[in-house]
């Protein structure tokens, strides 16, 4: 029973921490501070035309949602600025995994999975594999938690 109240207690402050650090746009919760880097600075488009996570380059920058997300070349610019809900992730960038189990939860840009031509972002790798293992039912349940705690209103 102490085992549960304790991850409870630290489950709860990961998420008003994170929560903390994020922004609100459009009623939707953002994995970012405002003026700050999405995905920590990784080229989202990466992700589909290289298939592997890239760190964007300092310079080549696109402000979309009031957050900055970088790119790896002026190509990758273009491609997101021109339809940004496809190359964003899922979940405002939050941890699909976490979302899935409803909570909030950071993320490694190299623990990713693209499912259905959306990118979902996963907080280590052996989450990444346990969301894709039962991919259907895990987006199910991340989409049906983000209408929960991933609105503002």
């Amino acid at each position: 029973m102490k085992r549960l109240a304790t991850t409870s207690f630290l489950t709860m402050t990961l998420m008003v921490f994170f929560a903390a650090e994020s922004i609100l746009f459009a009623g939707e919760v953002i994995n970012a501070r405002p003026g700050g880097l999405a995905v920590k600075g990784y080229d989202v488009v990466a992700y589909f035309t290289e298939g592997r996570p890239t760190l964007g380059r300092e310079g080549i920058e696109h402000t979309w949602q009031g957050i900055r997300w970088r790119f790896a070349n002026q190509k990758h610019l273009t491609i997101f600025a021109e339809d940004p809900v496809r190359y964003a992730p899922r979940y405002g960038g939050f941890c699909a995994g976490g979302v899935a189990i409803g909570n909030l939860a950071p993320i490694d840009p190299e623990a990713f999975v693209i499912i259905d031509g959306r990118l979902y972002l996963n907080y280590d790798k052996p989450t990444r594999d346990e969301f894709a293992e039962k991919a259907e039912e895990s987006v199910a349940k991340a989409d049906a938690n983000w209408k929960r705690i991933g609105q503002t209103e």
